[in-house]
């Protein structure tokens, strides 16, 4: 692989200190800051430029330990793909990931590019203008299991809980082609334009290198008011989702569910990374369009208007099941002692893929979860609603198995996969 000049033109630090930003609201500084904004109204509060497009108030940071798009505050648009890599060897691999380094830190800086006469192609997209600032961008990457193969001499270093996403019950349209990777890469911004500018912007810096394996384009309609334990969004049965979330903000609580710590029986290179799952899921939207509301909420487990527990009136009530687990919030999460130690933190994207070959149309839900364990989150809390009556209305399409690894620090020399590669 050939070495790609940086092609930024304005630096990331210049461009941070300089005035641009001046009016753009708060900036966020770390993951904390990010946190401590999820429940806010930070995204929307601007009032919108000339164009009309909303200009976003904050700019999630890059260069923090953790990879900070994890608890970024919840985004109004997003996508999800999986990504071959075709380079030969280690070497190329580490040039390659310091490319798309450049080009993530990038797109959630929000700087000007280098401009070129009109006889060059443009170094950006242009979706966002000459200017973009801050889009709430922020630029995800995990390593799925085929990354840990021969090619790159990484197979002692894979952590024993990544393998490829099983079949589960209910999975007989998974197809292969629309299912794991090399790469993830789940881009989360304050407009779908932004996340396919990050988007683009990452694929067109690495053509050849980089094959897109799957994607997937999702929205959020986001709940400004929402607070901790409620949810910023409805899925496109009507439901409310991320309900019962951990908190974000509290540090603790991701220690124990999200990030990987040392000595956990994974890999030192690990440590500050997390789990993630992905799961693109159907919904059969007509025939849900058909069923009797109290059925739905039975279903659910959940007042569809309120997102209340059954017999509750408040979102943050906490359920009370009986000896029969139902509904998918009781499957889920039961509530007993032990099944504290399951939760993750979901991330969830809608998405609408128009019609399909029947005529009915391609709609669902982009599951994205991340967690400290695969087998104590996703696999455990998957297996108990396998055989739900809820399969009914759904259809797993695909997805797959990634780890997250630690942000880049905040030195100027940091990437993302240092740990792994360089150790």
């Amino acid at each position: 692989m050939t070495r790609r000049p940086d092609t930024r033109g304005t630096s990331r630090r210049s461009f941070l200190a300089g005035t641009a930003l001046a009016g753009a609201g708060v900036l966020a500084t770390g993951c904390n800051d990010v946190a401590e904004r999820a429940g806010g109204s930070e995204a929307g509060d601007a009032e919108p430029p000339a164009g009309g497009r909303p200009h976003a108030a904050t700019l999630v940071p890059f260069r923090v330990d953790r990879q900070a798009g994890v608890i970024a505050p919840a985004a109004a648009g997003g996508v999800a793909a999986g990504l071959d890599v075709r380079v030969a060897d280690r070497g190329a691999l580490i040039d390659l990931l310091k490319v798309v380094n450049t080009e993530i830190e990038m797109v959630m800086d929000g700087g000007a590019y280098e401009r070129r006469s009109g006889g060059f192609p443009p170094l950006d997209t242009g979706i966002l203008g000459p200017v973009p600032g801050p889009t709430g961008t922020s630029v995800i990457v995990g390593f799925g299991p085929s990354l840990f193969d021969a090619r790159y001499g990484l197979a002692d270093a894979r952590p024993d809980e990544l393998v490829p996403m099983p079949h589960f019950a209910n999975d007989f349209l998974v197809d292969e082609a629309r299912s794991h990777g090399d790469l993830s890469l789940v881009v989360q911004a304050d407009t779908q334009d932004a996340a396919n500018h990050a988007l683009r912007q990452v694929l067109r810096r690495t053509r050849g290198d980089l094959r897109p394996r799957w994607l997937r384009e999702g929205f959020n309609t986001l709940d400004r008011s929402a607070t901790t334990g409620t949810a910023a969004a409805r899925n496109l049965m009507g439901f409310k989702d991320g309900t019962s979330n951990p908190d974000i903000s509290d540090t603790a609580a991701m220690d124990r569910h999200v990030w990987i710590p040392p000595d956990d029986g994974q890999p030192a290179w690990a440590a500050g990374g997390t789990f993630q799952a992905i799961r693109v899921i159907r919904m059969m939207v007509e025939f849900w369009d058909r069923t009797r509301l109290n059925e739905q909420e039975a279903l659910i487990g959940r007042h569809r208007d309120s997102g209340a527990p059954l017999g509750s009136e408040r979102e943050t009530d906490v359920p009370v099941f009986g000896d029969e687990l139902t509904s998918h919030i009781a499957r889920a999460n039961p509530r007993t002692p032990g099944s504290a130690r399951n939760l993750m933190l979901r991330r969830p994207f809608s998405y609408v893929g128009g019609v399909d070959e029947n005529s009915q149309l391609d709609q669902g839900l982009i599951f994205t979860c991340y967690q400290r364990s695969l087998e104590a989150g996703f696999m455990t809390v998957q297996t108990r609603l396998d055989g739900e009556a809820l399969e009914e209305y759904i259809r797993p399409l695909g997805g797959g198995f990634f780890i997250v690894p630690p942000g880049p620090g905040s030195g100027d020399d940091g990437y993302l996969g240092q740990s792994l590669l360089e150790g």
